[in-house]
């Protein structure tokens, strides 16, 4: 079985954008803020844009199931406040879980969280329970950086988190660190926004003794770690400098890459680097980089090639990349397919 573990609803109707457009001017004209029943979405609405892409390519790539979460640049937790952030989080939130429901053979959802600006994380506990509870949500998205690139919550080591994690680990479900929009015309959203957050969260994690506190708590950092693996010398050192334990024993029980990058060196380097039991398959599909790479022929983000082509890893090695790592990374997901006899 192919696990993608990141996908998001990068082609969610029209009708989102512009409800979401009219919440957005609400804030400077109360008036004119929308209901959440002015927002009208139909099943076949779903229907159309997932089977025209998300499952299209999934059964034209061979993949079976994504773990699927809301769009991660229209997260934007630094637009308005944490009832405009809690009432766009339910909403997408929602969308995600009724696609999983018309696809239950190839879409699992995931939460984003309704975090703000300055306000304490513990205020997203609700519709991180109603998620798991209600939706059979089996991991969330969680952003070290509301601000939007302008980095002004405490790192993800501070206790202002630990509500969180305590839930976390109640539920046995990891969060994928995935920050949103740049607002911050220095970081371009994609190509630096991102990629910076995953190395930061990691050194974050590094500096402090936080799995010490949360031996359970699963972290997932995305885009193939940004660049932890590039640089793994770089930070093996400074944790011999700062007196931590090896990163084998420090970190990588807890923290996981995925594979969504997009050329085959830099999965061979992942592979070559990161141990095999922290790597989880993932293609971001559809995500940040769409088109076809004119040196292969083949779309960037059909990293399913790439793991198949490493040298690195022997069939044992793929099986849990592609599936073995991802059930026992998203505990629920296993209990899910398990019930069905997967």
């Amino acid at each position: 079985m192919i696990i993608d573990v990141h996908g998001h609803y990068t082609t969610a109707p029209k009708a989102l954008e512009e409800w979401r457009n009219k919440q957005i001017a609400g804030i400077q004209d109360p008036a004119s803020m929308p209901k959440v029943s002015d927002l009208k979405i139909s099943d076949d609405e779903l229907r159309e844009t997932i089977e025209t892409n998300q499952l299209a390519k999934m059964k034209e790539r061979g993949s079976d199931i994504t773990i699927f979460s809301p769009r991660a640049s229209f997260m934007a937790h630094h637009i308005g406040d944490f009832n405009v952030s809690s009432t766009w989080a339910a909403i997408c939130n929602e969308l995600c879980y009724r696609v999983s429901q018309l696809f239950p053979d190839h879409f699992v959802p995931a939460a984003m969280l309704p975090q703000s600006p300055g306000v304490d994380p513990a205020t997203c506990i609700p519709e991180l329970v109603k998620c798991v509870e209600q939706y059979g949500n089996v991991g969330i998205n969680l952003n070290p950086d509301p601000s939007g690139g302008h980095w002004t919550s405490p790192p993800l080591s501070d206790k202002a988190w630990y509500p969180i994690y305590e839930k976390m680990v109640e539920y046995d479900i990891p969060a994928m660190i995935h920050v949103s929009t740049s607002c911050n015309s220095c970081f371009h959203t994609t190509g630096a926004h991102y990629l910076n957050a995953d190395t930061t969260a990691f050194m974050q994690c590094l500096t402090s003794d936080l799995f010490k506190d949360f031996p359970t708590l699963k972290f997932l950092i995305p885009h193939g770690g940004g660049a932890v693996p590039y640089h793994w010398g770089r930070f093996r050192g400074l944790a011999q400098e700062l007196k931590k334990p090896l990163l084998s024993e420090h970190l990588l029980n807890n923290i996981f890459f995925d594979t969504c990058v997009y050329h085959q060196p830099g999965i061979d380097l992942l592979t070559k680097v990161i141990p095999v039991k922290n790597i989880l398959f993932a293609s971001e599909m559809i995500g940040a980089v769409r088109g076809i790479d004119p040196e292969t022929g083949h779309y960037f983000d059909d990293t399913k090639r790439y793991v198949q082509a490493t040298t690195n890893l022997n069939e044992q090695d793929r099986y849990m990349v592609f599936e073995g790592n991802a059930r026992r990374v998203f505990k629920r997901l296993d209990d899910q397919l398990t019930a069905k006899g997967k």
